[in-house]
């Protein structure tokens, strides 16, 4: 396997070029509206005891080493906990789980009252129970973007519970147009 640095050792100052003007926020956001995405939730645990939010930025970006990017809002009540951890746990999630992803994208619940649906890991980090699949990540960078934290990491731990083959069961979980939609052979297009 690959060596990484460390976190410390790869964050860097993001360079900032302008290339002229900038769309309006209102635009930007119809802009990727109309561009749907999966849905996650991104877990860690701190001094304060687990957190959990709902991401649609989740993406593969190397499968040799295993990296993924995903980003956290800075207005998220989630969010120091999740910069603060050196790990984090990735759920992939598929239209089974919707419960889970209206959980994790719910402000001012505690995500973790129900103690049956979740465990920690040996390691310390929440996982909930029955989603399709899960990874843990040991956290290597973090670049400030906007009124964001754009967090790279490295998969150190999978568990894949329901294959996306399996068309039985709930197909993929998209957010889409500011709504969760089931994708499956009935949306197939190609």
């Amino acid at each position: 396997m690959t060596a990484l640095p460390s976190a410390s050792a790869t964050d860097q100052q993001p360079t900032t070029r302008s290339i002229g003007g900038a769309i309006s926020p209102v635009e930007f956001r119809t802009l990727f509206r109309g561009h749907p995405s999966g849905v996650a939730v991104i877990t860690a645990t701190g001094p304060g005891g687990p957190v959990a939010l709902t991401a649609s930025s989740v993406s593969s970006v190397s499968a040799d080493p295993p990296l993924l990017v995903f980003s956290v809002s800075s207005i998220s009540s989630s969010t120091p906990t999740i910069l603060a951890a050196e790990s984090v746990v990735v759920h992939l999630l598929d239209a089974d789980d919707i419960d889970l992803a209206r959980l994790g994208a719910t402000s001012g619940v505690d995500r973790f009252a129900d103690s049956e649906s979740w465990a920690p890991l040996p390691t310390g980090e929440p996982v909930f129970r029955g989603v399709r699949a899960w990874v843990r990540c040991a956290v290597v960078s973090r670049m400030d973007a906007g009124g964001s934290t754009v967090i790279a990491a490295h998969a150190v731990q999978a568990h894949i519970a329901r294959e996306e083959t399996d068309t039985a069961r709930g197909g993929a979980l998209v957010y889409h147009n500011r709504g969760w939609h089931r994708l499956g052979d009935h949306s197939r297009v190609g």
